[in-house]
């Protein structure tokens, strides 16, 4: 008889899951609290403007096909996913430019610009993180990190691979120059880490870029949420939105259920794509089983920035901007420690801007832009009052936008709307109102993190940003590859 497996939520790491586990003969039934599917990864509109919510850069798209071929089928058909020439414009303070691609004879050329002494140590880089990449991604991303003497094993390879560095210590000891090290240090930020404090296994992420490039799904990442959900409907997983979980139900160290709208429903498996601390935290009633070592690990979490979204249609193309613009504001580690410690505001910001109309025009009325502005700041353990400082704040970035990357942007703005933290912590139901869940650091990977089997209950599994391997499509694919070796 077929098990039954409920999957509570559907983001990326929640629709793999579930669809894994369907091609493993499971009877699968996955419940979403929104009246859409995607989670970080929904899909906004406003007015003729179309928005993904979240994810847009697009690595590994391997990893989405293979969800296809668990049924014989072929991604192609469901959603057309193209590969970008430019990867990111970089911009910094001073005005000048860094265009980052997978083209090296190109990026050598950019480098040269800026510090040609550095081009051996970036050739070096590169070598070392293809080593960290060949041992942190293709050996471990999909391997079950549930045994303390497993992760004691790989101990002595992680130290030989320097993971004890962070990224930007890393970094900076192949590359002196200053505006390099930002460039080829930024990606923990892509996973809601602090560079200088993120364990140099995700460095790893350079390698990633450069082995499968990066990509864009035609309509918006949303229209890959609508291709695995068109799937999942093929092969008969039932779907149920506009369910939010009340409570998980537990007698003697085992799911029996979940509570949604006041009725119960049964289930064999539980997998949560859901942050691990909020679930623990706020859905589980009865916390008797937590033993000391287990609530230890709960307060001892660090946990990711927090973020803040601005959304933005305009009247006037800006066909000089990239699809992916990253800009450097004037200082780097002082405003990160004013992010992640102090929990702070700055008006020295930096930003990630997403032009999806660069590459796709269907996403914006004709002769006009999409935008979304990404905007790295504390999460709410900042007890900053978005209510108060929201407009506040929108009101600055639409300002250091418009001294650097978009002229007479005020001006020019046709719809607009803008997500706080608090939008992450009420809506997407992340503990503080995290970005990505907990930190990327050593002391919270791979064990250390939250395991993908529940280390208190024993049919809780997890999937997603918050357990192995980490937060990112890449890292959200593979935590549900996990799960297909554990159950």
């Amino acid at each position: 008889m077929a098990k039954k497996t409920t999957v509570i939520g559907s983001g990326f790491g929640g629709l793999a899951a579930a669809l894994r586990l369907k091609a493993k003969g499971h009877k699968v039934t996955l419940v979403e609290k929104h009246p859409d599917l995607g989670g970080r990864a929904r899909v906004f509109k406003k007015g003729n403007f179309i928005f993904d919510a979240g994810p847009t850069v697009i690595t590994a798209p391997h990893l989405l096909g293979e969800l296809f071929g668990l049924f014989g089928k072929d991604i192609k058909k469901y959603v057309r996913i193209i590969p970008l020439n430019l990867w990111y414009r970089f911009i910094f303070n001073d005005g000048s430019k860094f265009d980052y691609s997978g083209n090296e004879k190109t990026m050598e050329k950019e480098i040269k610009k800026i510090s040609s002494k550095d081009i051996d140590g970036y050739k070096k880089l590169l070598s070392f993180a293809s080593k960290i990449f060949d041992k942190g991604f293709t050996e471990l991303a999909t391997v079950p990190f549930d045994s303390f003497a497993f992760m004691s094993r790989q101990i002595p390879s992680l130290l030989k691979l320097k993971s004890y560095k962070s990224v930007y210590s890393l970094v900076s000891s192949f590359v002196e120059n200053d505006k390099l090290r930002r460039v080829l240090s930024m990606h923990p930020l892509l996973v809601g880490g602090n560079p200088f404090t993120t364990t140099s296994i995700y460095t790893l992420i350079l390698s990633l870029e450069k082995k499968w490039g990066i990509h864009y799904a035609l309509g918006g990442t949303g229209k890959v949420i609508e291709a695995l959900e068109t799937l999942m409907k093929e092969e008969g997983i039932k779907i149920h939105k506009d369910s939010e979980i009340e409570e998980i139900l537990i007698q003697k160290k085992e799911v029996t259920g979940i509570k949604s709208k006041g009725q119960i429903h049964n289930c064999n498996y539980l997998i949560c794509n859901s942050d691990p601390p909020s679930v623990y935290n706020n859905l589980i009633k009865n916390k008797k089983e937590y033993n000391f070592l287990f609530n230890l690990k709960l307060k001892r979490m660090n946990y990711s920035m927090g973020l803040f979204v601005y959304y933005f249609g305009t009247k006037k193309k800006y066909e000089n901007v990239a699809h992916h613009t990253i800009f450097f504001g004037k200082s780097y580690k002082e405003h990160l420690h004013k992010i992640f410690s102090k929990k702070i505001l700055s008006e020295d910001i930096s930003f990630y801007l997403h032009r999806p109309s660069a590459t796709d025009p269907n996403m914006a009325p004709q002769n006009h832009d999409s935008f979304y502005v990404l905007v790295p700041v504390p999460n709410n353990l900042s007890k900053i009052d978005w209510k108060i400082e929201g407009k506040k704040f929108k009101n600055l970035v639409i300002k250091k936008m418009s001294e650097t990357v978009l002229p007479n942007l005020k001006d020019n703005i046709v719809e607009d709307f803008y997500l706080t933290p608090d939008y992450f912590e009420n809506e997407l139901s992340t503990l503080h109102g995290s970005g990505f869940s907990v930190q990327p650091q050593f002391t919270q990977s791979a064990y250390f993190r939250f395991h993908n089997q529940s280390e208190i209950f024993k049919n809780l599994y997890f999937a997603g940003a918050g357990t192995h391997p980490g937060a990112g499509i890449p890292g959200v694919l593979s935590s549900a590859k996990v799960l297909d070796k554990i159950l």
